[in-house]
């Protein structure tokens, strides 16, 4: 993440980067692995082991990146990346839901699809941006027929249809093309435009050689583009920058900023470009796209989880991918980083619920949490620790390591002092499955502390190794200060196949897609445990059974 600072906001610039993809067997990196003899296997049978209860996926098939989020006149819009013919990557169009609650979602025909010239050969991720006049455009990716990714646009049939059912994309198309001395085909994915000092503006993910690249374009009339003489963003040894994002944020307090109000962008360097860096999930969680909120005044952030298992286990369920919840965003108070927490609505879809408050949790031990669906759950709860003193020393040799490797050598049945200690999710009555999500207390030669938050998949299920399942330690350091109340907070939001969890707030966050074999449906649990010479306490716990919503897509058809 980097931000320029002034009086009022700050300005973040987020992007995916295929060499941040160390993931499964379907490679959604920047050129996606192509199953010819898959792509058109439409499902014969839907399998509902593993699908999630309360995740926005369609009924069937593949989904990837979600695109053009808006809210236009009282209507939440979702486009998003759709094969309508089979479970894998292929055939892409643009499928369109709609929802009054981001919750509830109505499927619509599909918005974008290959047709002619300028796109012929794909329709891939973009943007929407509402102009002056309430008038929403989109900007999109398409494949011409010599295969160069260029960028189009396209707009409603009919602005007075609440639902925008219908988009044309004219004639004049396209809008922007590569310039002879780039990269043809890694060049895509348009930001939202912001207006700025008499020019519109956006943004194209690209890549350089071995340099990352935001290829910076502006225009006055949205019609005519020029490209800036230097990108607003590059770094080396980055990869391709896919499905970049820009947009500001209040310094002070919650209340989120339209993208119209960008001002200008200095990189404040409290971070490094790539995998070393701040991320906004450090698990099963790519192609992210924000968009501006005005009913409630805030920035909303959507991503794609992708499955972790192999394209022949994803024709076998007949669908694969699902959007993850959408998370509102805002600065921290110290404006170091990018803090996501669920949006208020999920909360409607609350059950059944079970307290439990000032339980002590001694080394070895696991508490369960009974009464509520452990397979379809929304669990929060605050650890209060004791003494700090037996924090385990942070071994030197893992400065240079990254957060997932430190976890994979201190999984959570490897003892410490403070921690592991956590949840064990999706979890079978004996253990034998169960997926962690937990926190572990290092203590520096400096003599500060330092937080690993980790969701680690590698017990998650007992199919065999030799399968083509993906089962990392997903893991992240948190920014968080023990030393004044030594209490940090996790939440955690479990759907069959998907756990989704934000430490200390929302300052890291963690998604996986896991596929247990003795953890499923009614024969799910969960548990409290603790794996540290140092007692912990749940100070409060709350856990709720998760219903599903009334209507996820039902009536997808196409």
């Amino acid at each position: 993440m980097d931000t320029m600072f002034n009086k009022k906001l700050a300005l973040v610039f987020v992007f995916a980067a295929s060499v941040f993809l160390v993931i499964n067997n379907n490679g959604v990196d920047a050129s996606h692995n192509i199953y010819s003899r898959l792509q058109n296997a439409a499902a014969v049978e839907v399998k509902q082991l593993h699908r999630t209860g309360y995740h926005f996926q369609p009924p069937k098939h593949w989904i990837n990146d979600p695109n053009a989020p808006m809210y236009f006149n009282g209507i939440y819009h979702l486009f998003y990346q759709y094969n309508p013919k089979g479970a894998v990557w292929g055939n892409i169009v643009w499928a369109h839901s709609v929802s009054k609650d981001l919750i509830n979602w109505e499927a619509l025909p599909p918005a974008i699809f290959p047709s002619k010239p300028f796109d012929i050969n794909g329709t891939w991720s973009g943007s929407a941006t509402i102009l002056p006049g309430n008038k929403p455009i989109i900007l999109y990716t398409g494949l011409d027929a010599d295969k160069r990714q260029i960028q189009n646009y396209a707009v409603p049939a009919n602005y007075s249809d609440p639902y925008l059912r219908e988009w044309i994309k004219p004639d004049d198309n396209p809008l922007v093309v590569p310039s002879q001395e780039m990269n043809s085909s890694q060049f895509r994915d348009p930001t939202t435009a912001w207006w700025h000092n008499g020019h519109w503006r956006i943004l194209v993910g690209g890549k350089r050689k071995h340099r990352g690249m935001a290829w910076l374009y502006r225009s006055i009339d949205f019609m005519y583009w020029v490209k800036a003489k230097h990108p607003l963003h590059s770094a080396p040894e980055t990869g391709m920058w896919e499905c970049p994002d820009f947009f500001p944020l209040a310094l002070n307090g919650r209340s989120r900023v339209d993208t119209s109000k960008v001002d200008r962008y200095v990189p404040d360097n409290t971070s490094v470009d790539g995998r070393a860096g701040l991320r906004l999930d450090y698990g099963n969680f790519y192609a992210s796209k924000t968009f501006f909120d005005p009913s409630k005044n805030r920035r909303i952030l959507w991503g794609w989880a992708n499955e972790s298992d192999a394209a022949d286990d994803d024709k076998t369920k007949g669908w694969a991918g699902v959007q993850t919840i959408p998370r509102v965003v805002w600065l921290s108070p110290d404006a170091k980083q990018v803090v996501q927490w669920p949006i208020k609505e999920l909360e409607t879809l609350r059950g059944q619920k079970v307290d439990m408050n000032n339980q002590n949790v001694e080394q070895g031990q696991h508490v369960e949490v009974k009464e509520i669906t452990a397979a379809q759950a929304d669990i929060e709860v605050t650890f209060s620790l004791g003494s700090l003193d037996k924090a385990e020393e942070f071994d030197p040799n893992w400065a240079n390591l990254d957060a997932q490797t430190v976890c994979s050598l201190r999984r959570s049945d490897v003892p410490g002092g403070v921690g592991p200690f956590g949840l064990l999710t999706l979890a079978s009555q004996n253990l034998d499955e169960f997926t962690p999500v937990f926190f572990r207390v290092f203590k520096t030669k400096e003599n500060k502390h330092k937080v690993l938050m980790c969701s680690d998949a590698k017990s998650s299920s007992l199919r065999p190794f030799n399968e083509k399942l993906y089962r990392p330690s997903f893991a992240g350091f948190v920014d968080v200060d023990l030393s004044a109340n030594k209490k940090i907070s996790l939440r955690s939001l479990i759907d069959h196949s998907v756990v989704e969890s934000f430490g200390a707030g929302g300052k890291t966050c963690i998604t996986s897609r896991v596929y247990p074999t003795l953890a499923i449906k009614d024969a799910a649990h969960l548990f409290v445990f603790n794996n540290g010479t140092e007692p912990v306490t749940v100070q409060t716990l709350t856990a709720w059974s998760m219903n599903a919503p009334q209507q996820m897509n039902q009536n997808l058809e196409f």
